[in-house]
């Protein structure tokens, strides 16, 4: 037997989620059975969309039981085997975030080979967040040439790519991000107007002000007050790609709607919500372009790393606080 700690919904919370929603166990895992392996995790990611998970409502992804384990992405070093495809020590992917190991049917594990990247970037950039903003940015927003950018949440694990990658291809960009040090990290990275919404009193006057000419193109995370913006700003057959909404996750009530929905008609906008699971198809052809963009010095990344299982609530809670610069991580080994 091996005893490994896990993180435990013990509550649904209302509002913002706080230490009292989550509580830490330890279970005795037995010798993996046939076709099996076990694994201990090395990195897990806490994503907003887990925040909706919480809740017992139906949606795209399964609720969170109470009293079982949460889950999401992990990466881990396999350390017992009981199938030829996994040898001791290999490097897999996982959804069984939120424990330190677990034990599991070989088959459904991704095998990894990182190379020359860190291995926790499978989490962030070269993973799930890297690919939103690929598909999102070139597939459902349809980006095109002399198309203008506009990016919430700019600062984050998707928003930064989102940014990066419309600037190596060439495009005018205004992100929005909370915060001088944000402000700072998106210039670093070349976007062209960077608006400090929470030192801006009137965040469309904002957006107007950086994109006379309006914009072509709205990946939104943010929805809320950056979204009605968005609308007022918007050019003529512009589209918008919403991603997230992390301003009403954690809402008690209905939140009221963008008041402007009407512009979508007389602008002619197209507004296209998405989720990432849908375009995994896509998943070679932005590896291959990330490796090259790289390689070029025109992406980077930030991570904001929390270390231990028992700190993944604060990493999780601190997402809707704006602590993160980059993709937020739980360090675990």
């Amino acid at each position: 037997m091996t005893t490994f700690r896990e993180i435990r919904l013990k509550s649904r919370p209302s509002g913002l989620p706080t230490h009292d929603n989550f509580e830490m166990a330890s279970v005795e895992l037995p010798a993996p059975g046939a076709s099996e392996v076990q694994v201990r995790n090395l990195w897990m990611t806490v994503d907003p969309y887990m925040r909706g998970r919480m809740n017992d409502v139906k949606s795209y992804a399964p609720p969170f039981q109470l009293g079982k384990a949460m889950d999401g992405g992990a990466i881990g070093e396999v350390t017992i085997s009981n199938d030829p495809s996994l040898q001791i020590g290999d490097l897999v992917q996982s959804g069984y975030g939120w424990r330190e190991g677990f034990n599991a049917p070989a088959a459904g594990l991704q095998k990894l080979n990182p190379g020359a990247l860190p291995v926790q970037t499978f989490l962030g950039a070269a993973g799930m967040p890297g690919l939103t903003a690929y598909a999102g940015l070139l597939k459902v927003a349809a980006l095109k040439d002399g198309d203008v950018v506009f990016v919430s949440g700019a600062a984050g694990a998707v928003g930064a790519m989102v940014c990066q990658i419309a600037k190596a291809k060439g495009h005018t960009v205004i992100g929005s991000a909370g915060g001088a040090e944000k402000v700072a990290y998106l210039k670093s990275i070349g976007v062209d107007q960077v608006i400090d919404y929470k030192a801006e009193k009137d965040l469309n006057a904002a957006l107007a002000a950086a994109a006379p000419g309006g914009i072509d193109v709205y990946f939104d995370n943010v929805g809320g007050a950056h979204l009605e913006a968005a609308l007022n700003n918007a050019k003529l057959f512009a589209r918008f790609a919403i991603c997230g909404m992390i301003s009403i996750y954690n809402a008690t009530k209905p939140e009221p709607g963008p008041s402007n929905l009407a512009q979508l008609i007389g602008r002619n906008i197209r507004m296209e919500g998405f989720i990432v699971s849908h375009h995994f198809g896509m998943m070679p052809a932005y590896i291959a372009d990330l490796t090259k963009w790289v390689a070029e010095g025109k992406v980077s990344w930030k991570e904001t790393v929390f270390e231990g299982l028992d700190k993944a609530p604060d990493a999780f809670i601190g997402l809707f606080k704006g602590e993160n610069l980059g993709k937020m991580l739980v360090k675990l080994g």
